[in-house]
């Protein structure tokens, strides 16, 4: 007999949508121990060789919603995944190893967030911190947590987006520009979609013991 008891959580985990079709944050690393110069970073996580001219990476005030910085993008994601842009200290470098692309940029403490836009159309954003009333999310879902001095913000697997920053981000201790585990979930095939489907019927067409 065919058991349906797991077609939930096979359910659940094909919801949360591959993210490789479009550049989405993957880690944001914003208050260091000391100054901040030279060591903040951005890293988007996409299909290697997308093109990211056109794109810009904005930081949200928390407290009006206003736009405290704007990062337009340039070049293309490597053939990582992991495109790192670092923040440019004062004599024109970075601490940041590997980075992909220099801007001078300091994104506030939380609680803030960070979005990914190519013109008026959002593609990802992240919240972190505590919102209180009044104050302005322009994350996804519940906010992501807003970690201690040294730590970053990173997604669980960076190819995932669930559409809940709580649930897709969490803290590291020690940040990893260029570095970022994929959740190995391979996006569903067309046969795997269509026996779902005829599973989903054959549930609904179940009647229960003793029914008419």
């Amino acid at each position: 007999m065919t058991t349906l008891r797991g077609l939930p959580l096979l359910i659940g985990l094909l919801g949360a949508a591959p993210a490789g079709a479009l550049p989405v944050l993957s880690e944001v690393f914003y208050d260091a121990v000391g100054s901040d110069d030279g060591l903040g970073f951005v890293e988007i996580y996409g299909a290697p060789g997308t093109p990211l001219d056109g794109l810009t990476v904005e930081g949200i005030n928390g407290s009006d919603g206003e736009v405290t910085v704007s990062l337009p993008l340039s070049g293309a994601i490597p053939a990582d995944g992991l495109y790192v842009l670092a923040d440019q200290d004062a004599a024109g470098g970075s601490s940041v190893a590997g980075a992909d692309h220099l801007l001078n940029f300091d994104f506030q403490n939380g609680p803030d967030s960070i979005v990914l836009r190519e013109g008026d159309a959002v593609l990802d954003a992240v919240g972190y911190g505590v919102f209180g009333e009044g104050e302005f999310f322009a994350g996804e879902g519940s906010a992501a947590p807003d970690p201690p001095a040294g730590s970053s913000i990173a997604r669980r697997f960076a190819d995932l987006d669930s559409g809940d920053n709580a649930a897709d981000f969490l803290v590291l201790d020690a940040p990893t520009p260029g570095s970022a585990p994929l959740s190995g979930i391979p996006e569903p095939s067309s046969g795997l979609l269509l026996t779902l489907g005829l599973l989903g019927l054959a549930r609904v067409g179940r009647r229960p013991p003793g029914a008419a």
